[in-house]
């Protein structure tokens, strides 16, 4: 890693630790795949409230590949874009079933064939549940990798395989807690809080803007 990188990586740990944290509540694989097929542009939080009504309702894969469309629609109505985050649940799941024995595959190919399923969805499954090194860019990530200089891209998927080359293996699904702990906290949009940011004398966005 290069230097820089480096320092930034070593503040974090030190700030934040190596315990993952998992902001999606989730008793198995196929809950956290639907719990973050619901996240889209929705909080953690939401999601979360939804998930425990929800899952109790439809307690396994095979109930949600059942599931009346415009039933789900209302069940999931509070997390937003709910008609085609209810189709997506539903297609997924029948796959699920028809194709992997109503079992979460572990590939990013396998995830990614999957309705609904894009490279951040897979590799959040990826990360928490097979414990296979990914990097999950998700808004604060992206907003955060550019903010440090790490990356330069708007594009989550570039942004991702950037990380990859930028980021030790070691590191990778460390970045995605710790950059979500920071964004979450600190380094909000728009507006930064780099007076009380650990980072910000090796930030370049802090040096540029010049707060």
């Amino acid at each position: 890693m290069k230097k820089h990188t480096t320092e930034i990586l070593n503040r974090m740990e030190k700030v934040y630790g190596r315990d993952l944290t998992c902001y999606l509540n989730h008793d198995s694989a196929w809950q956290l795949l639907i719990s973050t097929i619901m996240s889209a542009q929705c909080t953690d939080a939401r999601v979360n409230e939804v998930a425990k009504d929800l899952y109790r309702k439809y307690p396994s894969v095979k109930a949600f590949a059942e599931a009346d469309i415009k039933e789900l629609e209302q069940d999931i109505h509070s997390v937003g874009f709910y008609h085609n985050k209810a189709k997506n649940i539903i297609l997924c799941c029948r796959k699920l079933c028809a194709e992997f024995g109503g079992e979460v595959p572990r590939t990013i190919e396998e995830l990614t064939s999957l309705p609904g399923v894009g490279r951040k969805t897979a590799n959040v499954i990826r990360g928490n549940i097979f414990h296979e090194p990914s990097i999950v860019v998700d808004t604060h990530v992206l907003r955060i990798s550019n903010r440090l200089g790490l990356v330069k891209t708007d594009d989550p998927v570039k942004a991702e395989f950037a990380l990859m080359k930028e980021v030790e293996k070691d590191y990778w699904v460390y970045v995605n807690h710790w950059f979500i702990a920071l964004g979450r906290t600190i380094c909000k949009a728009p507006n930064a809080r780099c007076s009380e940011c650990y980072l910000s004398d090796i930030c370049p966005n802090f040096k540029k803007s010049g707060k």
